[in-house]
């Protein structure tokens, strides 16, 4: 049998290139691969630890975000798209982990620390977020996953994932596989204003910008600091709209324009038209499905509906598991 992957991603509003390459592009590859079982779930439940006080998007963006999967080249054929809310075995396996999970591991995590000095707007002091990786725990081990596919920064959540399964399997028998991490190789790619690209900083170029909204987003990029005028030699390697270029343009016009830029032959403003061009030549084809997506929700809704069948045998089988070794 193939080896089962599983990964998730909150609804928690449109996606951008950031959301692309550090995840989506990597999910597609390892889907491609046909190596593995690919299970890649809508994290519903998840988004509710950190936007409890107003749900009312919530349904809206689970829509719009499966469209975006589903137009960068996620294929329900070779692998099995859900939503997590709709397979409740979920949240019983969450609550059995939680009563062995040690309070100074989920205090101890890097990424709960970051998102409440990030996100000072929110009242993050809740149970909820505080035993997220707990959920985020179950929802591997329910399909005894043998990889999770992260980034170098979420790497602290996998490993969390692998103390709890150790003492769960120490106490209770060998029940589950401890979880390895699929690294994946995430090329830099920042805001237009140079931080991380995030919805919450308003700096993201979204999958499903287009036309002159998407040449604007361009146009206002930061680029090197002390290029103040176009005679002024530019530093390309520091540049962040030329590591955007790596990725969306010929490696030919990488050279051009990186050759350009250090002997002030091109300025910003010509160098952001080319990426734009390129972004839009890129995307056309996403932009493609989109439309198509959204013209045949039925589709969509059946896409999840045999997703979430396929999720619930296994997770039904697992919890059957579990309770022998429970005894509950």
């Amino acid at each position: 049998m193939k080896k089962r992957i599983v990964s998730g991603m909150r609804p928690t509003g449109k996606l951008h290139l950031g959301n692309f390459h550090g995840a989506l592009a990597n999910w597609v590859e390892l889907q491609e691969q046909g190596d593995f079982d690919c299970y890649y779930f809508v994290a519903d439940w998840h988004a509710l630890t950190s936007d409890y006080s107003d749900t009312s998007l919530i349904q809206a963006n689970i829509t719009d975000m499966v469209i975006d999967w589903l137009s960068v080249g996620l294929n329900p054929q070779k692998s099995t798209l859900f939503v997590q809310s709709k397979i409740k075995e979920h949240a019983e396996l969450f609550l059995l982990l939680t009563v062995i999970t040690p309070l100074p591991w989920l205090e101890r995590n890097p990424t709960y620390k970051e998102m409440k000095d990030d996100l000072t707007e929110k009242d993050l002091t809740t149970y909820g977020f505080l035993g997220y990786p707990v959920l985020q725990a179950a929802d591997i081990i329910m399909y005894k996953a043998h990889g999770v596919p992260v980034g170098v920064d979420q790497l602290p959540h996998v490993e969390l994932t692998r103390e709890i399964v150790r003492r769960f399997n120490n106490f209770y028998g060998e029940v589950f596989p401890v979880p390895n991490p699929l690294l994946a190789v995430v090329p830099k790619l920042m805001g237009l204003d140079g931080r991380k690209m995030s919805k919450s900083y308003d700096n993201s170029i979204y999958l499903c910008d287009r036309g002159e909204e998407l040449r604007q987003k361009v146009k206002s990029m930061f680029t090197d600091p002390q290029r103040m005028r176009k005679k002024d030699p530019g530093r390309p390697e520091i540049c962040n709209v030329y590591s955007f270029h790596k990725l969306y343009s010929s490696e030919a016009e990488n050279q051009e324009i990186c050759e350009a830029c250090q002997a002030a032959g091109i300025g910003c403003t010509d160098c952001k038209a080319k990426l734009a061009q390129r972004l839009l030549e890129s995307l056309q084809p996403v932009h493609d499905r989109q439309d198509y997506y959204r013209q045949h929700l039925d589709q969509v809704r059946d896409i999840l509906a045999e997703g979430e069948r396929q999720a619930r045998v296994i997770a039904c089988g697992t919890m059957g598991e579990v309770r022998e070794a429970l005894k509950v």
